[in-house]
């Protein structure tokens, strides 16, 4: 007995692996196309398993896609007579066969009475629905959905009645009806916002951003809530228009009596990252004048003076004036570590004073901080040290984090910044060393950096034995980290009238023309970049004067056409340049594709 029930389940499991083997076979055939080889096999399986509706669908198409619609009908009628109740989706299916037909009477009588299924059954709506738009059959699809739920109204289908608008052009019933489910389903809003950037641009006049505003101020306006203002507010941030969407953060702000400001922060955030500098110091200063929360205003003072810092000239007498009163007000206490870092930066590399910011920091190591702020302390300290040519004791900090934090990120740039230190010292064995290993970093922009000085060392050794250039190239690097631009771009001329033809002049034109963008004087770093690309195309750098061509035309400039010219440039000669998905989206963007979000 035992043996029999043994044998009976091999049997049954061999038969389950022969159809599942038959499925995946025919499965393949009808994907590649071959509807004879997949037909022969649906046929076999569904004649075995005639409840099984996947067969019976695909057998159905095979049918379809040799135009054997006969064949077709008579499967689907067979199912529909041996069925003891109503199977809407076969009747779908079997209206869609007369469809191709051409036979649109049959085809509306089936499909109309799908339709009266469900005023017997409302739940058949959403399963109905879904048969009908998959035959983008638009209409039935949403007389089907719409019906559903007036007879059963906690059936919700909004968002596939959204999606159906949006295939027939309606945009805005596709907004409407989308705008209605966000204020009802704070589940799906996320799914929202990404369908309603499907359909919207960065550009404010764009017919579809100024729809959907319109429709939106109306709703603040006839039954006001903050639903509105948030997808406004998100609206206004796809357009960058940031001050625009602070005002609607205000409104939401003010009316909520929310704690927190978090989404104001994100605003800000957004802003700066985008450099609307002036708008993200307005959002700091209104958080700082609304929050209770100590830390959260100590950021926010720390993130304009790091805009402050930003601008040029540098408003020193305001930043200055910020540190006199913020520093007395917070302490010196392990919380506040941020505030006195940036301090001793403001003080060393703007005030040029960098013994003081060291003793104020090497004060600041003498508190119980974490590993962490202890490093960040070191680091700062460090780049002051180095700043001051005082190379050696720098880099006993920079060792120092790299020891106790190496498998973390600022162990690796610690790291870096040891070669970088030993680059400016001119001793460019030990700084190779240290970046032939930092090409493998986790940090991806530790890595490049690492990899392209490690470029300039190795490309300027080979045929310069005594590195003469290389030295001069190094001491107008350290220029540029002290902030002594001038003193810099004199330097780097010296190598770009003694050193003319040598490879390393291609890397003097770069470093020059950054420094000439850093003082806005965009033709001048225009004449170097163009420079390279005529006597170096095709070396380490020619992707970065592109990108740098490209962003200043496009930011600076205004120029669309040549910004356009050199982000092509990118997409079609570097496709393995890192610029290469910031040129392309950038490109997208400024022939007037719709990037959606």
């Amino acid at each position: 007995m035992k043996r029999k029930w043994i044998l009976h389940i091999v049997f049954v499991l061999f038969t389950v692996y022969g159809f599942s083997q038959n499925s995946q076979l025919a499965k393949q055939y009808f994907e590649d196309g071959d509807f004879d080889k997949a037909l022969a096999i649906y046929k076999e399986l569904y004649d075995s398993q005639p409840y099984n509706n996947t067969y019976l669908t695909y057998l159905v198409q095979c049918y379809q896609q040799l135009e054997q619609y006969t064949e077709a009908q008579e499967v689907l009628l067979h199912k529909l007579d041996h069925s003891g109740n109503p199977i809407p989706l076969t009747e779908i299916d079997l209206g869609y066969n007369y469809l191709l037909q051409k036979d649109s009477v049959k085809a509306t009588y089936y499909f109309d009475r799908t339709i009266k299924y469900i005023e017997m059954k409302p739940e058949y709506s959403g399963s109905i629905g879904y048969q009908f738009h998959k035959y983008s059959l638009l209409d039935y699809a949403l007389q089907a959905y719409t019906k559903g739920m007036e007879l059963k109204p906690n059936l919700n289908y909004g968002y596939a009645i959204a999606t159906i608008y949006g295939e027939q052009g309606n945009v805005e019933k596709m907004f409407d009806t989308l705008l209605d489910l966000y204020a009802t389903n704070e589940q799906q809003q996320t799914k929202i916002r990404r369908a309603l950037a499907q359909f919207i641009t960065e550009e404010p006049s764009n017919q579809s951003n100024q729809l959907l505003k319109k429709l939106l101020l109306k709703r603040t306006q006839s039954a006001p809530d903050t639903k509105w203002n948030e997808i406004l507010s998100w609206l206004f941030v796809q357009q960058k228009q940031y001050n625009m969407a602070f005002i609607q953060e205000k409104a939401i702000y003010k009316r909520t009596n929310e704690i927190s400001l978090d989404r104001l922060t994100d605003l800000a955030l957004a802003a700066t990252e985008d450099k609307e500098n002036a708008t993200a110091i307005s959002i700091y200063n209104f958080i700082i004048e609304k929050s209770n929360f100590n830390g959260a205003i100590l950021e926010a003072e720390l993130a304009i003076i790091k805009l402050l810092s930003q601008e040029n000239p540098v408003p020193e007498k305001e930043i200055e004036d910020k540190f006199h009163k913020l520093l007395p007000e917070y302490g010196m206490i392990p919380q506040t570590v941020q505030l006195h870092i940036a301090y001793a930066h403001f003080i060393a590399f703007q005030k040029n004073n960098p013994e003081v910011a060291s003793e104020h920091l090497k004060k600041l190591l003498k508190l119980n901080l974490s590993v962490f702020d202890e490093a960040a302390v070191k680091m700062e300290l460090a780049d002051i040290l180095v700043y001051d040519q005082h190379f050696n004791e720098a880099l006993i900090y920079y060792s120092q984090i790299q020891t106790k934090l190496k498998n973390d990120v600022i162990g690796q740039n610690a790291m870096f910044k040891v070669a970088q230190t030993s680059f400016y010292k001119g001793d460019f064995k030990w700084a190779e060393n240290q970046l032939k290993i930092l090409k493998s970093s986790t940090s991806q922009l530790i890595a490049n950096d690492a990899l392209q000085l490690m470029l300039v060392i190795t490309d300027n050794s080979q045929e310069d034995s005594l590195q003469t250039a290389l030295k001069i190239y190094a001491k107008a690097d350290l220029l540029a980290y002290q902030n002594k631009d001038t003193e810099a771009i004199k330097l780097l001329d010296t190598i770009l009238t003694k050193h003319k033809g040598e490879s390393i002049e291609d890397e003097a034109l770069y470093k020059q023309a950054k420094l000439y963008e850093k003082a806005k004087a965009y033709d001048k770093a225009i004449i170097n970049y163009e420079k390279m690309l005529e006597f170096f195309d095709g070396g380490i750098l020619t992707d970065d004067a592109l990108f740098a061509l490209a962003t200043i035309y496009e930011y600076h400039l205004i120029d669309t056409d040549k910004a356009k010219e050199y982000y092509e440039k990118i997409i079609f000669n570097h496709q393995d340049s890192i610029y290469f998905v910031a040129a392309r989206k950038a490109f997208r963007k400024l022939r007037g594709d719709n990037l959606g979000s």
